[in-house]
């Protein structure tokens, strides 16, 4: 009654987005998001400042690892 809600899953679509880590080389600022494969545009989910963060995008998308990391 009085604990956190889940949030229910989201999906993405393979065939279209590669989930990816977008790292900035000024700042040092990490955010988590989807690549387009055919476009090659980034599309920023969520902020990630800690490990909490990157293992919440990842149980929300149902992701077992990030492939890689863009600058």
């Amino acid at each position: 009654m009085f604990g956190k809600k889940k949030k229910p899953q989201q999906s993405f679509d393979p065939s279209a987005f590669k989930p990816v880590l977008c790292k900035s080389i000024c700042t040092g600022e990490t955010t988590a998001g989807f690549l387009e494969l055919h476009g090659g545009r980034f599309r920023e989910v969520m902020l990630i400042r800690s490990d909490r963060d990157l293992a919440e995008f990842m149980e929300t998308y149902g992701l077992e690892s990030i492939p890689e990391t863009i600058y």
